[in-house]
Protein backbone atom coordinates (compact mmCIF):
# COMPACT_ATOMS: atom_id res chain seq x y z
CA UNK A 1 0.00 0.00 0.00
CA UNK A 2 1.43 3.97 -0.78
CA UNK A 3 2.75 5.75 1.71
CA UNK A 4 0.45 8.26 3.48
CA UNK A 5 -2.27 6.16 3.10
CA UNK A 6 -5.72 8.00 3.98
CA UNK A 7 -6.80 6.21 7.35
CA UNK A 8 -10.12 6.63 9.09
CA UNK A 9 -10.36 5.56 12.65
CA UNK A 10 -14.22 5.41 13.37
CA UNK A 11 -16.16 4.18 15.99
CA UNK A 12 -15.19 6.93 19.12
CA UNK A 13 -15.89 9.56 20.87
CA UNK A 14 -13.13 11.69 19.39
CA UNK A 15 -9.99 13.20 20.16
CA UNK A 16 -8.61 14.70 22.08
CA UNK A 17 -9.29 12.37 24.16
CA UNK A 18 -11.45 12.85 27.51
CA UNK A 19 -12.28 9.85 28.67
CA UNK A 20 -12.77 5.82 27.09
CA UNK A 21 -10.55 3.44 26.29
CA UNK A 22 -10.79 3.77 22.17
CA UNK A 23 -10.87 7.36 22.74
CA UNK A 24 -7.43 6.85 24.39
CA UNK A 25 -6.34 4.53 21.77
CA UNK A 26 -7.16 7.19 18.66
CA UNK A 27 -5.81 10.19 20.33
CA UNK A 28 -2.09 7.67 20.30
CA UNK A 29 -2.62 6.61 17.13
CA UNK A 30 -2.82 10.31 15.70
CA UNK A 31 0.16 11.28 18.00
CA UNK A 32 2.14 8.04 16.54
CA UNK A 33 1.09 7.90 12.96
CA UNK A 34 0.61 11.26 11.59
CA UNK A 35 3.32 11.03 9.94
CA UNK A 36 2.78 7.83 8.17
CA UNK A 37 -0.79 8.07 7.31
CA UNK A 38 -2.98 11.33 6.53
CA UNK A 39 -5.55 10.75 9.29
CA UNK A 40 -8.76 11.59 9.51
CA UNK A 41 -11.15 10.67 13.43
CA UNK A 42 -14.84 10.95 13.26
CA UNK A 43 -15.71 12.63 16.68
CA UNK A 44 -19.09 13.23 18.03
CA UNK A 45 -20.61 17.35 18.23
CA UNK A 46 -22.17 16.58 21.72
CA UNK A 47 -18.46 15.58 23.64
CA UNK A 48 -16.80 18.93 22.54
CA UNK A 49 -18.13 22.45 22.95
CA UNK A 50 -18.01 24.61 20.28
CA UNK A 51 -14.38 26.20 20.94
CA UNK A 52 -13.40 22.72 21.52
CA UNK A 53 -14.38 22.08 17.70
CA UNK A 54 -11.30 22.44 15.63
CA UNK A 55 -11.22 21.24 11.84
CA UNK A 56 -7.45 19.67 13.16
CA UNK A 57 -6.01 17.98 15.98
CA UNK A 58 -2.26 17.23 16.30
CA UNK A 59 -2.13 16.79 12.15
CA UNK A 60 -5.30 14.75 11.92
CA UNK A 61 -8.40 15.90 10.13
CA UNK A 62 -10.86 15.94 13.03
CA UNK A 63 -15.05 15.63 11.18
CA UNK A 64 -17.50 16.14 13.72
CA UNK A 65 -21.00 14.22 13.23
CA UNK A 66 -24.56 15.77 14.76
CA UNK A 67 -24.76 12.39 16.43
CA UNK A 68 -23.73 11.17 20.09
CA UNK A 69 -20.82 8.39 19.92
CA UNK A 70 -22.50 6.01 22.71
CA UNK A 71 -25.92 3.89 23.07
CA UNK A 72 -28.45 3.28 20.26
CA UNK A 73 -27.19 6.17 18.41
CA UNK A 74 -23.76 4.70 18.12
CA UNK A 75 -25.09 2.69 15.83
CA UNK A 76 -25.98 5.15 13.03
CA UNK A 77 -22.70 7.17 14.06
CA UNK A 78 -20.88 4.54 13.09
CA UNK A 79 -22.47 4.26 9.92
CA UNK A 80 -22.74 7.32 8.97
CA UNK A 81 -18.89 7.70 9.72
CA UNK A 82 -18.31 4.65 7.22
CA UNK A 83 -20.76 6.28 4.29
CA UNK A 84 -18.47 9.89 4.81
CA UNK A 85 -15.31 7.98 4.79
CA UNK A 86 -15.90 6.19 1.44
CA UNK A 87 -15.40 9.40 -0.25
CA UNK A 88 -11.28 9.22 0.51
CA UNK A 89 -10.23 6.60 2.43
CA UNK A 90 -7.77 3.83 1.42
CA UNK A 91 -8.44 2.42 4.91
CA UNK A 92 -11.29 2.24 7.48
CA UNK A 93 -10.22 1.43 11.05
CA UNK A 94 -13.72 -0.01 13.08
CA UNK A 95 -13.15 0.62 16.32
CA UNK A 96 -16.04 -1.61 17.82
CA UNK A 97 -18.96 -3.52 15.86
CA UNK A 98 -21.85 -1.96 16.79
CA UNK A 99 -22.02 -0.30 13.17
CA UNK A 100 -21.10 -2.85 10.90
CA UNK A 101 -24.54 -4.03 9.72
CA UNK A 102 -23.05 -1.87 6.95
CA UNK A 103 -20.20 -4.05 6.32
CA UNK A 104 -21.59 -6.05 3.26
CA UNK A 105 -22.71 -2.77 1.36
CA UNK A 106 -18.37 -1.32 1.92
CA UNK A 107 -17.75 -4.55 0.48
CA UNK A 108 -18.69 -3.16 -3.05
CA UNK A 109 -15.82 -1.14 -2.30
CA UNK A 110 -13.21 -3.89 -2.32
CA UNK A 111 -9.95 -0.59 -2.67
CA UNK A 112 -11.10 0.22 0.78
CA UNK A 113 -9.45 -1.96 3.55
CA UNK A 114 -11.35 -2.50 6.27
CA UNK A 115 -10.26 -3.37 9.62
CA UNK A 116 -12.18 -3.76 12.62
CA UNK A 117 -11.52 -4.70 16.16
CA UNK A 118 -13.99 -6.39 18.10
CA UNK A 119 -13.16 -5.40 21.63
CA UNK A 120 -13.94 -7.06 24.23
CA UNK A 121 -17.02 -9.32 22.75
CA UNK A 122 -19.51 -6.56 23.80
CA UNK A 123 -22.46 -9.13 23.51
CA UNK A 124 -21.17 -10.79 27.04
CA UNK A 125 -21.73 -7.77 29.12
CA UNK A 126 -24.58 -7.77 31.72
CA UNK A 127 -25.63 -4.33 31.34
CA UNK A 128 -26.91 -5.34 27.47
CA UNK A 129 -30.90 -6.53 27.34
CA UNK A 130 -31.69 -9.65 25.43
CA UNK A 131 -32.56 -7.62 22.22
CA UNK A 132 -29.01 -5.52 22.29
CA UNK A 133 -27.03 -8.40 23.06
CA UNK A 134 -28.86 -10.33 19.56
CA UNK A 135 -27.93 -7.08 17.92
CA UNK A 136 -24.32 -6.97 19.14
CA UNK A 137 -24.06 -10.84 18.34
CA UNK A 138 -24.88 -10.45 14.62
CA UNK A 139 -22.70 -6.87 14.23
CA UNK A 140 -19.99 -9.51 15.75
CA UNK A 141 -20.39 -12.26 12.82
CA UNK A 142 -20.99 -9.68 10.30
CA UNK A 143 -17.76 -7.76 11.14
CA UNK A 144 -16.29 -10.78 11.67
CA UNK A 145 -17.16 -12.46 7.98
CA UNK A 146 -16.94 -8.69 6.05
CA UNK A 147 -13.99 -6.99 7.36
CA UNK A 148 -10.58 -7.48 5.61
CA UNK A 149 -8.94 -8.21 9.22
CA UNK A 150 -9.58 -8.14 12.41
CA UNK A 151 -8.24 -6.80 15.66
CA UNK A 152 -8.56 -8.80 18.64
CA UNK A 153 -6.58 -7.13 22.30
CA UNK A 154 -6.65 -10.35 24.05
CA UNK A 155 -5.15 -13.85 23.21
CA UNK A 156 -8.17 -15.65 24.50
CA UNK A 157 -10.54 -13.11 22.22
CA UNK A 158 -8.26 -14.24 19.51
CA UNK A 159 -8.81 -18.28 20.50
CA UNK A 160 -12.57 -17.07 20.68
CA UNK A 161 -12.51 -15.76 17.26
CA UNK A 162 -10.85 -18.46 15.43
CA UNK A 163 -12.21 -21.25 17.81
CA UNK A 164 -16.15 -19.64 16.87
CA UNK A 165 -15.29 -18.20 13.27
CA UNK A 166 -12.64 -19.68 11.51
CA UNK A 167 -10.75 -16.69 11.37
CA UNK A 168 -6.89 -15.21 12.66
CA UNK A 169 -7.22 -12.29 13.79
CA UNK A 170 -4.20 -9.92 14.48
CA UNK A 171 -3.30 -9.85 17.94
CA UNK A 172 -2.69 -6.25 19.29
CA UNK A 173 -2.79 -5.43 23.00
CA UNK A 174 -3.64 -1.70 24.61
CA UNK A 175 -0.76 1.18 25.29
CA UNK A 176 -0.62 2.02 29.11
CA UNK A 177 2.64 4.76 29.04
CA UNK A 178 -0.30 7.62 29.07
CA UNK A 179 -0.30 6.77 32.70
CA UNK A 180 2.70 8.64 34.46
CA UNK A 181 3.57 8.51 38.37
CA UNK A 182 2.60 11.50 40.11
CA UNK A 183 4.32 12.22 43.84
CA UNK A 184 1.82 13.45 46.50
CA UNK A 185 1.63 16.89 46.48
CA UNK A 186 0.30 19.16 49.47
CA UNK A 187 -3.11 20.01 47.75
CA UNK A 188 -4.27 16.37 47.25
CA UNK A 189 -2.97 15.40 50.92
CA UNK A 190 -5.52 18.12 52.43
CA UNK A 191 -8.29 16.50 50.09
CA UNK A 192 -7.28 13.06 50.24
CA UNK A 193 -5.83 12.49 54.21
CA UNK A 194 -5.59 8.50 53.06
CA UNK A 195 -2.45 9.47 50.83
CA UNK A 196 -0.93 9.50 54.04
CA UNK A 197 -1.03 5.84 54.70
CA UNK A 198 -1.24 2.60 52.94
CA UNK A 199 -4.60 2.25 50.80
CA UNK A 200 -5.92 -0.29 47.96
CA UNK A 201 -7.14 1.45 45.29
CA UNK A 202 -9.56 0.69 42.06
CA UNK A 203 -11.09 2.58 39.43
CA UNK A 204 -13.72 1.40 37.15
CA UNK A 205 -17.44 1.66 35.70
CA UNK A 206 -19.69 0.59 39.13
CA UNK A 207 -21.13 -1.90 37.15
CA UNK A 208 -21.75 -6.10 38.51
CA UNK A 209 -19.19 -7.71 36.01
CA UNK A 210 -16.48 -5.47 37.39
CA UNK A 211 -17.10 -7.15 41.00
CA UNK A 212 -17.53 -3.93 43.28
CA UNK A 213 -20.05 -5.99 45.35
CA UNK A 214 -17.06 -8.78 46.04
CA UNK A 215 -14.37 -6.39 46.85
CA UNK A 216 -16.46 -4.28 49.00
CA UNK A 217 -17.38 -7.18 51.03
CA UNK A 218 -14.27 -8.64 51.54
CA UNK A 219 -12.67 -5.03 52.45
CA UNK A 220 -15.79 -4.25 54.80
CA UNK A 221 -14.69 -7.05 56.61
CA UNK A 222 -11.29 -6.18 57.38
CA UNK A 223 -10.35 -2.38 58.22
CA UNK A 224 -6.60 -2.62 58.34
CA UNK A 225 -6.01 -1.77 54.25
CA UNK A 226 -8.08 1.34 53.50
CA UNK A 227 -9.98 0.60 50.01
CA UNK A 228 -10.26 3.83 47.48
CA UNK A 229 -13.24 2.89 44.84
CA UNK A 230 -13.43 5.70 41.85
CA UNK A 231 -16.44 4.99 39.87
CA UNK A 232 -20.13 6.67 38.48
CA UNK A 233 -21.76 5.24 42.00
CA UNK A 234 -24.82 7.31 41.05
CA UNK A 235 -25.16 5.95 37.57
CA UNK A 236 -27.20 2.71 38.00
CA UNK A 237 -29.40 1.17 40.90
CA UNK A 238 -26.24 -1.54 41.93
CA UNK A 239 -24.30 2.01 42.19
CA UNK A 240 -26.73 3.21 44.54
CA UNK A 241 -27.67 0.83 46.67
CA UNK A 242 -23.50 -0.39 47.37
CA UNK A 243 -22.70 3.28 48.11
CA UNK A 244 -26.02 3.05 50.81
CA UNK A 245 -24.79 0.15 52.06
CA UNK A 246 -21.12 0.74 52.34
CA UNK A 247 -20.19 4.36 51.98
CA UNK A 248 -20.94 5.11 56.26
CA UNK A 249 -17.49 2.87 56.79
CA UNK A 250 -14.98 5.22 57.57
CA UNK A 251 -11.83 2.94 55.84
CA UNK A 252 -13.66 2.83 52.76
CA UNK A 253 -13.59 5.58 50.09
CA UNK A 254 -16.30 5.95 47.31
CA UNK A 255 -15.67 8.62 45.54
CA UNK A 256 -17.31 10.00 42.22
CA UNK A 257 -15.15 9.83 39.05
CA UNK A 258 -11.87 12.08 38.34
CA UNK A 259 -11.71 13.59 34.87
CA UNK A 260 -8.31 15.30 35.75
CA UNK A 261 -5.10 13.25 34.84
CA UNK A 262 -3.02 14.43 37.48
CA UNK A 263 -5.30 13.95 40.10
CA UNK A 264 -6.26 10.70 39.26
CA UNK A 265 -2.67 9.37 39.21
CA UNK A 266 -1.77 10.89 42.39
CA UNK A 267 -3.98 8.19 43.85
CA UNK A 268 -3.64 5.29 41.42
CA UNK A 269 0.28 5.32 41.48
CA UNK A 270 0.94 5.75 44.84
CA UNK A 271 -1.24 3.19 46.17
CA UNK A 272 0.08 -0.09 47.74
CA UNK A 273 -2.16 -2.10 45.92
CA UNK A 274 -4.23 -2.27 43.05
CA UNK A 275 -7.73 -3.97 42.84
CA UNK A 276 -8.83 -5.19 39.74
CA UNK A 277 -12.65 -6.84 39.09
CA UNK A 278 -13.71 -6.65 35.55
CA UNK A 279 -14.88 -10.24 34.76
CA UNK A 280 -15.50 -8.99 30.89
CA UNK A 281 -13.80 -7.85 28.27
CA UNK A 282 -10.22 -8.21 27.00
CA UNK A 283 -6.65 -6.35 27.80
CA UNK A 284 -8.85 -3.82 30.27
CA UNK A 285 -6.78 -0.53 29.69
CA UNK A 286 -7.00 0.58 33.59
CA UNK A 287 -5.52 -3.14 34.27
CA UNK A 288 -1.87 -1.91 32.00
CA UNK A 289 -2.31 1.55 33.01
CA UNK A 290 -1.95 -0.24 36.89
CA UNK A 291 0.50 -2.27 35.39
CA UNK A 292 2.55 0.70 33.70
CA UNK A 293 2.42 2.65 37.23
CA UNK A 294 4.46 -0.50 38.51
CA UNK A 295 1.52 -1.10 40.90
CA UNK A 296 0.93 -4.72 42.67
CA UNK A 297 -2.09 -6.32 41.38
CA UNK A 298 -5.25 -8.42 42.86
CA UNK A 299 -7.24 -8.91 39.72
CA UNK A 300 -10.13 -11.39 39.06
CA UNK A 301 -9.51 -14.46 38.28
CA UNK A 302 -10.35 -14.83 34.48
CA UNK A 303 -8.64 -15.53 31.31
CA UNK A 304 -7.87 -12.46 30.15
CA UNK A 305 -6.68 -10.95 33.42
CA UNK A 306 -4.32 -13.84 33.28
CA UNK A 307 -3.15 -13.20 30.35
CA UNK A 308 -2.30 -9.63 30.57
CA UNK A 309 -0.74 -10.31 33.61
CA UNK A 310 1.34 -13.02 32.48
CA UNK A 311 0.12 -15.08 35.33
CA UNK A 312 2.29 -12.92 37.68
CA UNK A 313 -0.23 -11.20 39.54
CA UNK A 314 -2.44 -12.45 42.94
CA UNK A 315 -5.89 -13.20 41.86
CA UNK A 316 -9.36 -13.82 43.69
CA UNK A 317 -12.56 -14.99 42.83
CA UNK A 318 -15.12 -14.25 45.71
CA UNK A 319 -14.55 -12.10 49.10
CA UNK A 320 -12.75 -14.75 50.75
CA UNK A 321 -9.93 -14.94 48.21
CA UNK A 322 -9.24 -11.37 49.10
CA UNK A 323 -10.02 -11.33 52.51
CA UNK A 324 -7.17 -14.20 53.14
CA UNK A 325 -4.68 -11.81 51.02
CA UNK A 326 -5.44 -8.51 52.80
CA UNK A 327 -5.05 -10.87 56.42
CA UNK A 328 -1.35 -12.29 54.93
CA UNK A 329 -0.49 -8.96 52.90
CA UNK A 330 3.07 -8.42 55.06
CA UNK A 331 4.08 -11.66 53.60
CA UNK A 332 4.05 -10.58 49.76
CA UNK A 333 7.05 -9.17 48.22
CA UNK A 334 4.56 -6.41 46.86
CA UNK A 335 7.94 -4.76 45.91
CA UNK A 336 9.14 -7.62 43.56
CA UNK A 337 5.29 -7.79 42.51
CA UNK A 338 5.09 -4.51 41.32
CA UNK A 339 8.60 -4.69 39.48
CA UNK A 340 7.51 -7.87 37.76
CA UNK A 341 4.06 -5.82 36.70
CA UNK A 342 6.19 -3.18 35.43
CA UNK A 343 8.59 -5.33 33.31
CA UNK A 344 5.69 -6.87 31.62
CA UNK A 345 4.41 -3.48 30.86
CA UNK A 346 6.98 -2.03 29.55
CA UNK A 347 7.40 -5.08 27.00
CA UNK A 348 4.50 -5.44 25.69
CA UNK A 349 2.08 -2.10 26.37
CA UNK A 350 3.70 0.82 25.28
CA UNK A 351 1.89 3.01 23.15
CA UNK A 352 4.86 2.41 20.12
CA UNK A 353 4.42 -0.63 20.27
CA UNK A 354 0.59 -0.81 19.41
CA UNK A 355 0.66 1.89 16.83
CA UNK A 356 3.40 0.13 15.05
CA UNK A 357 1.05 -2.88 14.65
CA UNK A 358 -1.50 -0.81 13.90
CA UNK A 359 0.34 0.35 10.94
CA UNK A 360 0.89 -3.09 10.14
CA UNK A 361 -2.33 -3.86 9.89
CA UNK A 362 -3.11 -0.88 8.00
CA UNK A 363 -0.13 -1.35 5.21
CA UNK A 364 0.20 -5.29 5.24
CA UNK A 365 -1.40 -7.96 2.38
CA UNK A 366 0.50 -11.29 4.00
CA UNK A 367 -1.83 -13.53 5.39
CA UNK A 368 -1.79 -14.27 9.25
CA UNK A 369 -0.04 -17.50 10.91
CA UNK A 370 -2.64 -19.21 12.64
CA UNK A 371 -1.95 -18.77 16.65
CA UNK A 372 -1.43 -21.67 19.08
CA UNK A 373 -2.73 -21.49 22.30
CA UNK A 374 -1.19 -23.36 25.32
CA UNK A 375 -4.91 -22.37 27.34
CA UNK A 376 -8.95 -23.12 26.74
CA UNK A 377 -11.33 -21.01 26.87
CA UNK A 378 -13.91 -21.14 30.13
CA UNK A 379 -17.45 -22.84 28.89
CA UNK A 380 -19.34 -19.05 28.91
CA UNK A 381 -16.69 -18.14 25.41
CA UNK A 382 -19.06 -20.30 23.67
CA UNK A 383 -20.05 -19.65 20.37
CA UNK A 384 -22.24 -16.79 19.96
CA UNK A 385 -26.04 -17.47 19.40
Amino acid sequence: MKSHSKLAIIGTVGVPAKYGGFETLAHQLVLKLRNRFQLTVYASKHSYSEEERTPEWEGAKVVYLPLKANGLQSIFYDMLSMLHALLFADVMLVLGVSGCLLLPFLKLFPWIKIIVNVDGLEWRRAKWSGLAKKFLIISEKIAVRFADEIITDNAAIQKYVLDNYGITSRLIEYGADHAQPVPISEKYLEKYPFLKGKYAFKVCRIEPENNIHVVLEAFARNSSLPLVIVGNWDHSEYGKSLRKEYGHLEHLYLLDPIFEPEELNTLRSNCTLYVHGHSAGGTNPSLVEAMYLARPILAFDVVYNRITTQQKALYFSEAADISRVLSALEQYDLAELSATMKRIADKMYLWSRIASLYAEAATSSRRLPKPVFDFELPKNLQRAS
